[in-house]
């Protein structure tokens, strides 16, 4: 049977936000109050109220003990086993009692008791509620500002936000509503107090899950994020299933999924890149737009050691080295960015290789792993060659290399071929019947070489008598059309 006192409780529950039973907790230790105060009950007093019917019961507690020291809060065994048997020692009895009527002071009490438990209920459910949200994002209203801090209503109860934890390039008007980080949850003495934040990295990972449903279910993951707001961040992301683009899941399609972060941190720049589990590549992935030649990792002194083109060296630094910064701190690496032609000017510099010979003993393979061994198919060049070999091979070295060749990489072994095509063999005397031969053979190989109109004028008839010398130069004196110059 519903009476007036429980609809008034219930209702003052739906006000309050809270469950009807703490309500009715509260309403009880306000009876007590007000009982002790205003009547001469001493001792343990407590009210029971019938959820029912709205009646109130009070009672008054003694305990069980052997030895009785008060008889307002004690009570002997002996006595306490007349009226139940089976009490033990340390168990308490109740006894109901019906005091007079309140007073006026006595019910002012018990208003103020009842605020101060429901006002004490509001605060641990609100405590309870953001605790467990903790780290995660909330949304609410810009309020008021008390001094350089903004007070930010949550619906249920009001949040700090201090200047520290707000970006510098961004202004903020009361009534303006911002998705923030919740960024630690305390008590005080005036309740709950909440933190929040909106240049913490944790808020960018935030609102991926909130933007991207393969980051949510965990198909794609977020390994490491370095960002300074306002600005710009980079996100390194990896797929754990095959066959997912991690970057392209973020992007999304035409850029809509970090279009929506984009504008909600107020065009703050977004770099989306592959994480590898190889650091040399993860590096040059982080310096994300500019391009990578090479990458260099140093274990010893956590050094990353990076060459790109001359025209993306401003791009790979960025403006006031964010680029650069921003890599660091995703990778975890000492990022040193040097130019293209910087790295051509230090091995030209470099000294030369020093030379060896191809024949390797056991204990030379041993301590140099690198060099090459000796094949069957290759030979060792001894004695008288070996002079001969050695200018081959400074000859070489003072060679320029040629365009888009890259310069060998230490010693190698010099083939026997190699060498033997570059000597000159002795000259030897040659006999009368050679020389003759070899003359015949250059005055075929003229007579061949000669112009076919030449070759004909210098066949004549034995019958006329004609200077072929004068008809030669005659016709070396024709133009192309065969007729004479003037």
């Amino acid at each position: 049977m519903k009476t007036e006192f429980s609809i008034a409780i219930k209702q003052l529950a739906a006000e309050k936000n809270l469950p009807p039973e703490v309500v009715y907790q509260a309403m009880e230790a306000a009876l007590v109050s007000a009982y002790k105060k205003d009547t001469d009950l001493g001792g343990n007093v407590a009210v029971r109220i019938d959820r029912d019917s709205g009646d109130h019961h009070v009672y008054l507690e003694r305990t069980v003990v052997q030895d009785v020291a008060d008889e307002k809060i004690e009570i002997g065994l002996p006595e306490a086993r007349k009226r139940k048997p089976d009490v033990m020692p340390g168990d308490v009895l109740r006894d109901e009692v019906h005091p007079s009527q309140a007073g006026r002071i006595a019910a002012q009490t018990a208003k103020q008791v009842v605020l101060q438990r429901l006002r004490e209920a509001e605060r641990e459910m609100v405590f309870e509620e953001f605790s467990n949200r903790e780290g995660d994002i909330v949304s609410g209203v810009v309020q008021r500002a008390e001094g350089n801090h903004l007070v930010i209503d949550l619906g249920k109860t009001e949040a700090i936000f201090p200047a520290a934890e707000q970006v510098r390039n961004e202004h903020y008007r009361v009534g303006q509503r911002l998705k923030l980080y919740l960024l630690e949850v305390h008590r005080s003495i005036r309740g709950p107090q909440l933190v929040l934040s909106r240049t913490h990295k944790n808020l960018l990972r935030r609102l991926f899950e909130l933007e991207v449903p393969e980051i949510y279910r965990g198909v794609v993951e977020i390994k490491s994020i370095a960002r300074e707001a306002g600005f710009r961040s980079k996100v390194a992301v990896a797929a754990r299933q095959e066959g997912v683009d991690p970057v392209g899941s973020c992007v999304g399609l035409r850029g809509i999924r970090i279009q929506n972060i984009v504008n909600e941190l107020n065009g703050e720049r977004i770099d989306v890149i592959q994480w590898d589990t190889d650091p040399a590549r993860f590096v040059g992935n982080a310096l994300s737009p500019a391009q990578v030649l090479q990458v260099r990792i140093s274990e010893e002194d956590n050094t990353a050691s990076v060459v790109v083109p001359d025209r993306q060296l401003s791009l790979a630094i960025g403006k006031e080295g964010q680029n650069a910064r921003l890599a660091a701190k995703l990778t975890g690496w000492r990022i040193d960015i040097k130019p293209e032609s910087a790295m051509q000017e230090v091995l030209a510099a470099a000294p030369p290789a020093p030379k060896t010979r191809a024949r390797t003993t056991p204990a030379a393979a041993e301590a140099a792993p690198h060099a090459e061994t000796v094949q069957p198919w290759q030979e060792v060049i001894e004695g008288a060659e070996k002079a001969a070999a050695e200018e081959v091979v400074a000859a070489t070295a003072e060679a320029p290399a040629a365009e888009g060749e890259a310069p060998a990489a230490g010693p190698r072994i010099r083939f026997a071929e190699e060498v033997a095509s570059k000597e000159v063999p002795a000259k030897k005397k040659k006999s009368k019947r050679a020389e003759k031969a070899e003359r015949e053979s250059e005055a075929e190989g003229k007579a061949k070489k000669a112009p076919k109109r030449a070759r004909r004028l210098a066949v004549v008839d034995e019958d006329e008598d004609i200077d072929v010398d004068a008809a030669y130069s005659w016709d070396s004196g024709t133009n192309g059309d065969g007729e004479h110059d003037a």
